[in-house]
């Protein structure tokens, strides 16, 4: 072991004492049974939808029980940072209403960007070589190599402990050529286990655990040679934890296996650990079972998928708590949204996330809209996703909200059609001259009528067409020129001899339908034929004459 002397001078001359920290972080002024939570994304990539999963149960929790919830970006792996992944982060948490409490920047407790944290860690991991609960290691890479295949060969387990940790009981002399050589090194933390050891405690969802116990001497300070002396994740989170007073831990299942050297190091800074709680993660329904919802071959896995596509954020919460909680999933969503969830009602199953059930509750959330907060929430949108929609939805605003008004006002059960607003435009795009095509007498959607037939019907109907106010008035005008034109009054009767007609009032409906909307299936004829206007609906069934 080192002297105290020697250890020094491997860190800055006036690095504060860990006391200074605990003076600058006191423990926090919140009533009895707060909890403070953290969501600690990595900018190693861009944020699943399971982070907004994990980080709405976190802020429920803490806000519940009068607590804190904080946002700490955990970028102390620098060499894989993806640029653009911080700006994700915060688009995203905006956009589901999931703010920090304080920002990533500054804050009573931060900074809470891990990378401007290193004198905070430093101070700390010196204490750890003082105290020998820390050493410096000079094994190379060749040489971590060389140990693990002559572990793998011995059929033992792989990992840097006991008799393999090479530096772990150096003589200081060895230690000091090295360092006078100017040989990189990393800091191990000398972990107290026995071999076969085991350490239980007790999660908040899962109950009580056990596990055995870390054995490795893991890094925990990054090598000497890198200009930035970062400390590695299982270092830093505790540091953090413990000085941001976080006392609940809410994470992924897949940090369980992380939990019994993390607890080491708490004792071993002199910490009290805090309470863990290890979520499932989201699943996704595949045939012959699931599988956990993944960023390689899903795209309902990046939270971008639900901005790109215009999920409102209020049906993704309501459903991701539901999700967590069962309980909430039978609440109306206003109330859904209040009530609190509860850690011991998350089960260790992870729930499947079913796109076409969100699309359905989204829908149902959108009926609820004005149509001026309808169209407000597409232009916001359509300035990032779709933008040639913008000006055409500035320029037509009367249009547009008569047209999101079609079968949703004064009905008592409006449209649900529009899912999200990506679906904007193939639910009401075709009411936007600027966005109709017009359709030809010869186009596969008129279901194979004659052409010649088509532009006679089209054209008696512009010759004739009146803009009635009654509905059944209005459609009588196909009707009668359905008859005149030789097609079955009735479905049935074209059944019975479809060598007598052309087609039924259904065929010559769907001839105008097509010519007004594009498609087979719209909203009322009369209500969109009233809509788009005399003009309109004669230069639409134009087409089919031209």
């Amino acid at each position: 072991m080192l002297d105290a002397r020697t250890i020094d001078t491997l860190f800055p001359a006036d690095l504060p004492e860990p006391a200074h920290w605990e003076q600058r972080y006191p423990p926090r002024d919140l009533p009895a049974g707060a909890q403070v939570t953290r969501l600690a994304p990595s900018p190693t990539g861009f944020v699943h939808i399971g982070g907004i999963y994990a980080g709405l149960i976190n802020r429920a929790v803490a806000h519940h029980t009068g607590g804190r919830y904080l946002v700490r970006i955990e970028d102390t792996d620098q060499s894989r940072q993806v640029e653009g992944a911080i700006e994700q982060f915060n688009r995203a948490f905006d956009y589901f209403g999931l703010p920090a409490d304080t920002t990533t920047a500054v804050g009573d407790y931060g900074p809470y960007l891990q990378s401007a944290r290193q004198e905070i860690y430093l101070g700390y991991v010196r204490a750890l070589l003082r105290a020998g609960h820390a050493y410096l290691c000079f094994a190379t890479q060749q040489e971590l190599a060389d140990i693990r295949r002559r572990q793998e060969g011995a059929k033992v387990p792989t990992g840097y402990y006991g008799d393999w940790a090479i530096w772990r009981d150096a003589d200081p002399g060895d230690i000091s050529a090295e360092l006078a050589k100017g040989a990189p090194y990393v800091v191990r933390f000398r972990s107290p286990a026995s071999q076969g050891a085991r350490r239980a405690f007790t999660d908040a969802i899962r109950g009580r655990l056990e596990h055995d116990d870390n054995r490795n001497d893991v890094v925990i300070l990054k090598s000497s040679d890198n200009a930035l002396r970062l400390p590695t994740y299982h270092f830093a989170h505790v540091v953090d934890d413990h000085l941001m007073r976080v006392n609940l831990v809410i994470r992924g299942e897949e940090w369980i296996s992380s939990v019994p050297v993390h607890l080491q190091l708490f004792e071993a800074l002199g910490f009290e650990p805090p309470v863990y709680a290890h979520i499932a993660p989201l699943m996704k329904q595949i045939q012959g079972g699931k599988r956990k919802l993944s960023k390689r071959k899903d795209p309902e896995s990046t939270v971008d998928f639900y901005l790109s596509e215009g999920y409102p954020a209020e049906p993704v919460l309501y459903y991701l708590r539901g999700l967590a909680n069962g309980r909430l999933a039978e609440l109306l969503p206003a109330e859904a949204l209040l009530e609190p969830i509860r850690l011991e009602e998350c089960g260790v199953a992870g729930p499947l996330v079913d796109l076409v059930k969100l699309e359905g509750i989204s829908a149902d959330h959108i009926a609820t809209l004005s149509s001026e907060q309808i169209l407000t929430a597409v232009r916001e949108w359509a300035l990032s996703y779709d933008p040639d929609l913008v000006p055409v939805l500035d320029a037509e605003r009367v249009l547009a909200l008569a047209a999101v008004d079609v079968e949703r006002v004064g009905v008592d059960n409006p449209r649900k059609d529009l899912r999200k607003w990506s679906d904007f435009r193939d639910a009401y795009g075709f009411f936007f001259p600027e966005l109709f095509t017009l359709v030809a007498a010869g186009d596969e959607r008129l279901g194979g009528l004659d052409e010649d037939l088509v532009r006679a019907f089209a054209k008696d109907f512009a010759a004739q067409y009146e803009e009635l106010d009654d509905p059944q008035a209005w459609f009588d005008q196909i009707r009668t020129l359905a008859a005149e034109h030789g097609f079955a009054a009735t479905p049935k009767e074209f059944k019975k001899n479809p060598d007598a007609y052309p087609g039924s009032i259904r065929e010559a409906s769907q001839l105008i339908r097509v010519a007004l909307t594009g498609s087979t299936r719209s909203p009322d004829l009369f209500a969109v034929a009233r809509t788009l206007g005399r003009t309109e609906v004669l230069r639409r069934v134009g087409g089919l004459i031209a």
